[in-house]
């Protein structure tokens, strides 16, 4: 069964993934890295801030935010509920 491929600002709140893929370079990709962003690493998107943007992920077990044009760049397979 092939699994979907979609972008991290698409997953819904309290929803899980799997990072599959960075299509970010330069400093935004490394950051990301820096942050546990990488592929094979759950994602769960917990809180969206009252203008929509950022989103609060939790990953490795920290809470981060991210803006909807970084999470555009993270693709994710998603994880049952």
């Amino acid at each position: 069964m092939k699994q979907k491929i979609s972008k991290l600002s698409s997953l819904g709140i309290g929803d899980s993934a799997l990072i599959s893929q960075l299509t970010c370079t330069g400093e935004i990709k490394r950051r990301m890295m820096d942050l546990g962003i990488v592929p094979g690493t759950k994602i769960s998107a917990l809180h969206r801030s009252p203008c929509g943007d950022p989103v609060a992920y939790s990953v490795l077990g920290a809470v981060i935010a991210i803006r909807a044009c970084d999470a555009d760049k993270i693709l994710t397979t998603a994880l049952p509920k």
